[in-house]
C-alpha cells in the first residue's frame, strides 16, 4: 500500500526520536513517503497533491486536530465521494486529539501507531460523515471557502476562548487544559453578547419551502460526533447522540448570565452519553443535515479547535458517508 505520512514537527506530544522510531514502524508495512509541515494550511496542501496525483492508497496524519482537520480538507478538495480519494488514519500528536480519541484510537502516539499497523493488516475500516461549513449566500461571508470539519464547530462563545488560546500559544505558552479554563473565565468577563445573544439559527421547516427560527442564541457548538471535547480525560458530552454515522448536532445557549453559565458548565463536566446539558436556556437538536447561524455582529468562529476569524454567517451540511478511517 502506498502511503504519504504528513508531520506536524511542532506537535505538542512528540519528540524527534518518537516521530523516527513511528516512521520506520510504518515504513515497515508500507511504501511510505514522509512529508513535514513547514506552513499553516501544509497539511492541506500536501493532502490535496496525494489525491490528485492518483497513486497515493493511504494518507496518514502524524500531529494534532488542527493537522488532521487540514488533511481532511485536502483529501476532500477535489469529489466528497469516499471512493474518490485516499482513505485516511490518524496518530495522535496533539493535546487533546477529539477526533482520534472518537474514532476509539489510544490516545498515546505509539499504542496508535501499534493500532494502526494491526488495523491496516486486518483491513479494517469504517466510512464516516462529516461537517461542511460554508459563507451564507447572499450575506458579508457568501465568498468564504467551504472547509470541512470532522468533529466540531463553534460560533460565538466557545470560538472566542480557542483564538484566546491561540494568542497565548504564540506568546509561547503551552497548550494545557489549565490554559483553556482561564481563557474561558477572560473571555466570559469580556463577552459582550450575553443577554441577548446575537445569533439566530434557521433551518428548513415541517412543511416544504418554510423555515424555522431560534433568536437571541449567546452561544452555539455543532457537533459531528460525542463527545464534543475533553478536559484532561474527562469527556464532554453538550450532544452525547451526535455520532459519526448522523448529520449534525446543535447545542445553543441563549443565555449567558453568571447563573446560567455556572449551571450549564455544571452540567457539562457531569455529562454523560446519557445525558447532556439540558434547561430553559438550552437549546438542543439531532441530525440535523441543513441549517444556517447569522449573528447581528461579527462573531469568532472555531472548527475543529482553529480559530477563523470572526464571521456573521455560516452556513452548515451534515454530509453522511463522506471519509473512509482506518480503525
Amino acid at each position: 500500500m502506498r502511503a504519504l505520512l504528513v508531520v506536524n514537527p511542532a506537535a505538542t506530544t512528540t519528540s524527534a526520536r518518537t516521530r523516527e522510531v513511528l516512521t520506520h514502524a510504518l515504513a515497515s508495512d508500507l511504501k511510505l513517503e514522509v512529508a513535514q509541515t513547514q506552513y499553516r494550511g501544509h497539511a492541506r496542501d500536501l493532502a490535496q497533491e496525494a489525491t490528485e496525483g492518483g497513486e497515493t492508497d493511504l494518507v496518514v496524519a502524524l500531529g494534532g486536530d488542527g493537522t488532521v482537520n487540514e488533511v481532511v480538507n485536502g483529501l476532500l478538495a477535489g469529489d466528497p465521494d469516499p471512493d474518490s480519494h485516499p482513505r485516511l488514519a490518524v496518530v495522535p500528536g496533539g493535546s487533546t486529539n477529539v477526533f482520534a480519541r472518537a474514532l476509539g484510537l489510544p490516545n498515546d502516539v505509539v499504542e496508535a501507531t501499534g493500532a494502526l499497523l494491526d488495523a491496516l493488516r486486518d483491513g479494517s475500516e469504517r466510512t464516516i460523515g462529516l461537517g461542511l461549513a460554508a459563507g451564507t449566500p447572499g450575506s458579508v461571508d457568501e465568498g468564504v471557502p467551504d472547509r470541512w470539519f470532522t468533529f466540531c464547530a463553534g460560533f460565538g462563545f466557545d470560538a472566542g476562548v480557542v483564538g484566546r488560546v491561540e494568542q497565548q500559544r504564540e506568546r509561547g505558552k503551552r497548550s494545557t487544559h489549565a490554559l483553556y479554563v482561564r481563557q474561558v473565565v477572560r473571555q466570559f468577563l469580556v463577552e459582550a453578547n450575553r443577554r441577548p445573544g446575537a445569533l439566530t439559527l434557521e433551518r428548513p421547516g415541517g412543511t416544504e419551502g418554510t423555515t424555522e427560527s431560534v433568536e437571541d442564541l449567546a452561544l452555539a457548538i455543532i457537533c459531528n460526533t460525542a463527545p464534543w471535547t475533553y478536559l484532561g480525560n474527562r469527556p464532554i458530552y453538550p450532544s452525547p447522540d451526535a455520532s459519526f454515522d448522523t448529520a449534525l448536532d446543535l447545542f445553543a445557549l441563549s443565555k449567558l448570565s453568571p447563573p446560567a453559565v455556572a449551571r450549564y458548565a455544571t452540567q457539562l463536566l457531569t455529562s454523560t452519553p446519557q445525558r447532556g446539558p439540558h434547561g430553559k436556556h438550552a437549546l438542543s437538536l439531532h441530525d440535523l443535515t441543513n441549517f444556517t447561524l447569522h449573528s447581528q455582529v461579527p462573531l469568532p468562529f472555531q472548527m475543529d479547535g482553529d480559530h477563523l476569524g470572526l464571521r456573521t454567517s455560516v452556513t452548515f451540511t451534515g454530509v453522511r458517508r463522506a471519509l473512509r478511517v482506518i480503525v
